[in-house]
């Protein structure tokens, strides 16, 4: 179908007149549809990714937790709202806190029960400007989004929260890497296309779609460069999520790191970086440390050996990322590539550069391939000065105002809690993790996701963000914060993962207690196993 056809095709007003009763009932039927296709979603897009590799290194149980479990989530919270909804209310936070700034921050995760447990002591803040001001999505007006989907990753997360948290009808383009994977989710959204709120079409369109007359507004996830090409022809606002550098700030303790915590920190960090070979947005790729800190050298040889013995070998295969890594070897004279399970698989191979300078290429570029680099800032070894130097450099130097994952001991966290907070105020990303990984963030229907304070005119990572569950306004930042020992997805044994990534989907699929028996149980008995790889 052509652009201008599914334009004409879709029913905004009809669709933002539907009831809540009425779309809770759609909710039900998409989730029993993605339930019932999500094998399929994911062998189409492990296809792809092992046909760009040449060899079969993806599996179904990665497809599965790419493709169906972000999707899912954002179903599970939709649902979750509508059921207020129907009762007459709105999702309510867990507290709300101002900051002294005129701005507040309000805790929205967990809420449920079930989320609850498996949040475990993980919270979750959307930081609003001024005072809070939630908007029922029933009360937004009748409008058409239209949508470019990503090429890392085929799960429009974007597309549920246009439809659901935005009450828009949506004209979905897939990126060209994913269009096998967005006929199976046609089929999964069918309730959808029939009401005429949502039409797909195919990425050959997706310059006609930017340039539609009558679009409320453009969501796109990818490159700036392309973010930039799609506004110049657009003729609706544009909202866009175009990655960066994302750091890792290492925060001086008050006590040294046992060597556990040396090696889990280590694991957390390479784990996200291997993912999808790369190519996940908010992954940690600039390291940074104090030069004084006594255990910088430990931590990075915890990374090296994370990297090349203790976690397994995931491809790279996103397009064109061959010359990025080329013309970071090119470029930094520290780089090391490292091979992993003795280099057996082909585009598995790691680069990690050390002592790096502030102004080299590994900081003004992002990799999106599975390239990581360490930065030592000339600091004391303290909490105050490190945070006050790491926060300029983070930005004014390093690309991009994404995602930024910190790295605290609770006995420093519990000590200095003020200065870290007034860091996480003053740091520019839209997402930033406490103890966990940046990409949660994303994973999260309630907090969002995209650029901090950018402009339209230059942006790198993008402006705006794609909505949450509350239906909260004027987002500047999501926070997620965890205990320094959580667990994490650690890719440190092949047969945990896969037990890990398809029962956690089928979970976000459906939250009955049956599932969470079934994920948390094999999560303990896989806790055991040894390295199998």
């Amino acid at each position: 179908m052509r652009a201008q056809e599914a334009f004409d095709y879709l029913n905004p007003k009809s669709w933002a007149a539907t009831s809540a009763v009425e779309k809770l009932t759609l909710l039900e039927e998409i989730q029993n549809n993605l339930d019932k296709y999500s094998e399929q979603l994911a062998l189409a897009d492990i296809k792809m990714k092992n046909d760009y590799i040449g060899t079969e290194i993806y599996t179904k149980a990665f497809g599965l937790a790419g493709t169906a479990g972000p999707v899912a989530g954002v179903l599970m919270a939709s649902r979750h709202l509508y059921e207020k909804l129907a009762n007459g209310e709105m999702l309510q936070p867990v507290s709300v806190r101002n900051l002294g700034d005129g701005n507040t921050a309000i805790q929205t995760w967990p809420i449920f029960p079930k989320d609850k447990i498996v949040a475990g002591k993980q919270k979750g803040y959307l930081y609003v400007k001024g005072e809070p001001k939630q908007i029922n999505p029933l009360d937004k007006k009748a409008g058409i989004i239209a949508i470019s989907g990503a090429g890392n990753y085929s799960s429009s997360v974007e597309m549920v929260k246009a439809l659901f948290f935005e009450n828009k009808a949506v004209i979905h383009k897939p990126h060209q890497n994913n269009v096998e994977t967005d006929k199976i989710w046609a089929k999964i959204f069918q309730p959808l296309i029939d009401r005429k709120a949502l039409v797909f079409i195919e990425p050959e369109e997706g310059r006609a779609m930017t340039g539609l007359d009558g679009l409320h507004a453009i969501y796109f996830t990818g490159s700036s460069g392309v973010a930039h090409a799609i506004q110049k022809n657009a003729k609706a606002p544009l909202i866009s999520e175009c990655g960066g550098n994302n750091p890792l700030l290492i925060i001086p303790g008050e006590k040294p790191w046992t060597d556990k915590e040396i090696a889990h920190q280590a694991l957390q960090v390479v784990s996200v970086g291997k993912m999808n070979g790369g190519a996940v947005c908010g992954r940690v790729q600039t390291i940074i440390t104090s030069k004084k800190w006594p255990q910088r050298q430990q931590f990075l040889d915890a990374v090296k050996k994370a990297i090349s013995e203790d976690t397994y070998a995931v491809g790279t295969y996103y397009p064109g990322v061959e010359e990025t890594k080329k013309a970071f070897l090119e470029n930094q004279p520290t780089a090391e590539v490292l091979k992993v399970e003795n280099g057996k698989y082909p585009t598995t191979d790691v680069v990690l550069i050390p002592n790096i300078q502030e102004d080299d290429y590994a900081v003004k570029n992002e990799a999106f391939c599975q390239i990581f680099s360490e930065i030592a800032l000339d600091t004391e070894n303290n909490v105050d000065d490190y945070l006050t130097k790491a926060t300029i450099f983070c930005n004014e130097k390093l690309l991009g105002t994404l995602g930024c994952m910190i790295a605290v001991n609770n006995e420093t966290m519990k000590k200095h809690e003020a200065r870290i907070h007034q860091a996480i105020n003053e740091l520019n990303y839209g997402g930033i993790a406490i103890n966990t990984i940046p990409p949660n963030i994303f994973m999260n229907a309630y907090l969002t996701w995209g650029g901090c304070n950018e402009n339209q005119e230059d942006f790198i990572s993008g402006v705006g963000n794609f909505g949450n569950a509350h239906n909260y306004e004027d987002v500047i930042k999501s926070v997620l914060i965890d205990d320094f020992n959580a667990q994490g997805m650690l890719m440190t044994n092949k047969s945990m993962m896969e037990h890990l990534f398809t029962n956690s989907t089928q979970f976000a699929i459906d939250n009955s207690w049956g599932n969470f028996a079934k994920m948390a149980g094999q999560m303990v008995y896989d806790g055991c196993k040894k390295k199998d790889f």
